[in-house]
C-alpha cells in the first residue's frame, strides 16, 4: 500500500491515527508468562492477553515466536503436541481476546448508528484450508462469523475481514468482558453443523464455526498469528504499532508479576508489600510459587524461619497492591527488617515472583 493509499485509508475510516486498535498486544511483544507447554484446557500462555480456549481437542504449546512477517518481531505460535484427528461433538480449539465493555462504547452497538468494524491480521500455518474468525457479544449472546482461507502452507498471509454494525444489543459500560475476537482452529459438530452466521444473530452454537478445518488432527500442525487489529470502519488501516512500554502497561492491567520486597517482622509474623506496576482491572487472584517461603533477617543476613503458606491480601482494592503476612517465629527480634522470598535456593537470597491475575 502506498503512502497516499495509507492516508486515504485513515481518512476513509474516520478514525484517529492513534488508539484505534481495540486489541491489546496485537504485535505479540509482551509475554509475561512465557511459553507454556502441555496445555489441555482453556488457559493463557505465550503472548499476553490472548487466551487459548480448549475443550478436548489435543495438547498444545503456546509460545512467543520470532517468526514474523516484515515489520513485526514476534508472533503467537501454537504447536500441536498430541493430536485429535476425530473431534467429538463439543470439542473445540479457539484463540481469543476478550474486551471490556467500557472500551467499546464508541462502536455504538445496539443503536441505529452502530459502526462497522474491521479485523486484520497476519497468519501462517502448514494446515491450509478454511478458518473462521468470529465476533461474539457476551452481554447479549450475539454472534457474527466470517470465513477466510490459508492458501499457501508455511507462508505469511494478511487477512482482512469487515463486520457490519449491530443495531441490536448494547454493550455494558463496565470493566467486564463484553466482546470477544475469536479465531476458530478446531470445531466439533456442536459448533459447525449449521449455517455460518455471516450477519449478526442471536447465538446458535451450530452456526459459529461451519467449515472450520481441524488444526488438531496432526502433531505436525502449527499456527502463527500477529499484527492483530480490530478497528472502527470498513477499511483496514496500517497496523498501529505501540511502544513496548505502552503495550506492557496495557497488559499489566490484567496480569502482572511482582517480586517479594523488604518488610518488617515482630514476635509472631513478618509482612511484605508488593505494589502494582499499574492499576489492575479488578481485585486480582494471587498465585504464589510452589516452594515454601523464607525470611532473611536484614541484620544478620541469614535465613530466620520458613512458612509454606503466607497469607496474601489486596489493599486499596485493585488500585494499590498486595500485602503478604507470613506467620512464624520472630525475625531476630520485634520489628526487625528483612525480605520474604521463595525458598528455592538453599543459602542464597532468591527472589521469586507473585502472580497477580485479573484477566477477563
Amino acid at each position: 500500500m502506498s503512502k497516499a493509499a495509507e492516508l486515504a485509508a485513515l481518512i476513509g475510516s474516520q478514525t484517529a491515527q492513534s488508539n484505534r486498535n481495540l486489541v491489546i498486544n496485537g504485535a505479540m511483544q509482551v509475554s509475561q508468562r512465557g511459553d507454556v507447554t502441555g496445555i489441555t484446557s482453556t488457559s493463557y500462555g505465550g503472548p499476553d492477553r490472548f487466551q487459548l480456549g480448549l475443550g478436548s481437542a489435543g495438547t498444545w504449546t503456546a509460545a512467543q515466536s520470532t517468526d514474523a512477517p516484515v515489520g513485526f518481531s514476534n508472533s503467537y505460535k501454537l504447536d500441536c503436541t498430541t493430536a485429535d484427528a476425530s473431534l467429538g461433538g463439543t470439542d473445540l480449539l479457539v484463540f481469543q481476546q476478550a474486551i471490556e465493555g467500557q472500551n467499546l462504547q464508541h462502536i455504538k452497538k445496539g443503536t441505529s448508528s452502530a459502526e462497522s468494524v474491521t479485523v486484520s491480521f497476519y497468519v501462517k500455518s502448514n494446515k491450509t484450508g478454511t478458518y473462521i474468525a468470529e465476533l461474539f457479544d457476551t452481554d447479549n449472546s450475539r454472534q457474527i462469523s466470517q470465513a477466510y482461507t490459508i492458501s499457501s502452507a508455511n507462508t505469511w498471509e494478511k487477512k482482512t475481514l469487515t463486520y457490519a454494525g449491530d443495531t441490536s444489543g448494547a454493550l455494558d459500560n463496565d470493566n467486564a468482558a463484553s466482546f470477544y475476537f475469536v479465531c476458530w482452529l478446531a470445531a466439533g459438530s456442536t459448533y459447525s453443523s449449521g449455517t455460518l452466521s455471516t450477519t449478526w444473530t442471536s447465538q446458535t452454537a451450530a452456526n459459529r464455526a461451519v467449515g472450520q478445518v481441524n488444526l488438531a488432527d496432526s502433531t505436525d500442525n502449527e499456527w502463527h498469528i500477529t499484527g492483530v487489529q480490530l478497528e472502527i470502519g470498513e477499511v483496514a488501516t496500517p497496523f498501529e504499532h505501540r511502544s513496548f512500554a505502552d503495550e506492557l502497561a496495557r497488559c499489566q492491567r490484567y496480569y502482572q508479576i511482582g517480586a517479594f520486597l523488604a518488610g518488617s517482622g515482630n514476635s509472631s509474623n513478618f509482612r511484605t508489600t508488593v505494589s502494582f506496576s499499574t492499576p489492575m482491572r479488578s481485585q486480582p487472584t494471587l498465585s504464589t510459587p510452589s516452594d515454601a517461603f523464607k525470611v532473611t533477617d536484614g541484620y544478620a543476613s541469614e535465613y530466620a524461619s520458613t512458612d509454606a503458606n503466607p497469607a496474601w491480601v489486596t489493599y486499596f482494592e485493585h488500585q494499590g497492591g498486595v500485602v503478604g503476612t507470613s506467620n512464624h517465629a520472630s525475625v531476630s527480634g520485634d520489628a526487625r527488617r528483612g525480605t520474604m522470598h521463595a525458598n528455592n535456593v538453599s543459602g542464597v537470597v532468591a527472589v521469586d515472583n507473585l502472580e497477580m491475575d485479573s484477566e477477563l
